[in-house]
């Protein structure tokens, strides 16, 4: 008997299938190609792209391959990953707002980065980060209920209250006062800067393009701003003798356990620009998601409200089973990086087939996580599959955070953090949509939704 059962909620008699872009069509020429990638990248995929393993191509004059197929993707992202590094345009996009962080450093100075960040992403340094999680979901659920006679705009919500999540654990201090200015830089970032451009692509990456300039002068303002927060929580100190209370202090103490060296000015800048870009905006697109999809299906919405009441405040992660199946569902069908880009510095061979040097290598969460070899139903949202006696997925098929050395580094915090607010919100709240109308992901830097649909939320 399921938790549904147990407490008498409604069960759905027909699958739901969110809505999806449509599929491009077949022979697209290079134009009609980089109009739709411009449009939509995740709308510029054919139907071959979801049913065969490995799609052989040309792009922009260069080889590309889409694998669809665990075993290649096992040998490009584990296997032989130095030789596959990322593509002039998504070093173009990624620098200006993460320097040379963690996200796009290669090589020497990656290892580095990922050897000194380490502890302070484990399970146990992450606990500690919990009561900084537990308070923003509260005050966010407060506020909800004094609105909850209107409708409200949770994709905002989700926003404002994973950036201050951010802002605490990072620095031990709320976003009221930086928050807008924060939110300001990531939507115009996105809006203007983000999305691909002709020139983009075929440009080597030394030869600047107009929209490169436009990012040197957002990069000067993003780093100012920066340096302003990080020397705000400097001013406030730290407590003599005291464990770190927070992810800066984490990221000051830590030293590289090979080297001793600890992260420059400049690198320290770089990386609390990396974590705070990536644990707000990813984890806030994750959860609004989850809760449109929880709209859009009651019985499953019930069935987690169900787990949430039997936790009896006890919001232990071993408790949190269905939710977390529901977030791991969501992730499936609404991966927050939608595309793996990859170009190749030698050549390779991969599944029999010759790879040369430059060519492109795609491997696509979404085409991946909707492909018809590798998922039952795949269009359709069902938590269930990742519930017992359910197998688990194939772990080079399902890939929310990435895999291989390159995994997301704070996927742990991203789970715990996502896990507990999305207990907490369906435990307070009965939600549903005001806004009937489709909302279609659309691919920019992350898998946003095109627009933001009103909710109205019910007390419990």
């Amino acid at each position: 008997m399921s938790i549904a059962e147990a407490y008498d909620t409604p069960v759905s008699l027909k699958p739901l299938v969110p809505p999806a872009p449509p599929r491009a069509p077949d022979n697209m020429t290079a134009f009609q190609q980089v109009r739709a990638i411009r449009q939509n990248p995740i709308g510029a995929w054919t139907q071959r792209a979801y049913e065969e393993e490995i799609v052989t191509g040309r792009f922009f004059g260069r080889g590309s391959f889409i694998l669809n197929t665990p075993d290649a993707i096992k040998h490009v992202l584990v296997d032989n990953y130095e030789n596959y590094t990322r593509t002039r345009f998504a070093m173009r996009v990624l620098r200006p707002i993460v320097g040379e962080g963690l996200l796009v450093a290669e090589g020497r100075p990656w290892k580095h980065q990922r050897r000194t960040l380490a502890p302070a992403f484990t399970p146990r340094a992450v606990t500690t980060l919990i009561p900084h999680m537990v308070s923003a979901t509260d005050e966010t659920i407060a506020k909800l209920k004094a609105a909850s006679n209107g409708p409200v705009d949770l994709r905002e919500a989700m926003q404002r209250m994973t950036l201050e999540i951010a802002g605490r654990t990072m620095f031990s201090f709320g976003m009221d006062r930086h928050g807008p200015a924060l939110r300001d830089f990531v939507t115009d970032y996105g809006d203007r800067l983000a999305r691909p451009r002709f020139l983009d692509m075929v440009f080597p990456l030394n030869w600047p393009t107009p929209q490169d300039f436009a990012r040197r002068r957002f990069r000067k303002r993003w780093t100012k701003f920066i340096d302003m927060l990080m020397a705000e929580r400097r001013a406030a100190g730290k407590r003599e003798g005291a464990p770190p209370r927070d992810l800066f202090e984490l990221m000051l103490d830590a030293r590289d356990p090979e080297t001793g060296h600890a992260f420059t000015e400049e690198q320290l800048g770089d990386e609390v620009a990396t974590m705070i870009l990536a644990g707000h905006e990813t984890t806030a697109t994750a959860l609004f998601w989850s809760l449109y999809l929880l709209a859009l299906d009651p019985a499953v919405q019930e069935e987690l409200a169900a787990e949430v009441r039997a936790a009896n405040g006890n919001f232990d992660l071993e408790r949190l089973k269905f939710t977390r199946a529901v977030l791991d569902e969501t992730m499936r069908l609404y991966p927050s990086v939608f595309l793996i880009a990859r170009a190749a510095e030698q050549r390779d061979t991969i599944a029999g087939m010759p790879v040369r040097k430059n060519d492109m290598v795609f491997i696509s969460p979404w085409l991946l996580h909707r492909h018809e070899k590798l998922w039952r139903d795949p269009n359709v949202f069902m938590p269930s599959r990742f519930m017992a006696p359910s197998p688990p997925p194939d772990r080079f098929a399902y890939l929310p955070f990435g895999v291989g050395a390159r995994i997301c580094i704070g996927a742990h915090f991203a789970l715990v953090e996502a896990t507990l607010a999305l207990a907490k919100m369906i435990g307070a709240f009965r939600i549903s949509l005001v806004d009937k109308a489709p909302v279609m992901p659309v691919g920019v830097v992350t898998t946003q939704p095109d627009r933001s649909p009103m909710f109205a939320i019910t007390p419990r």
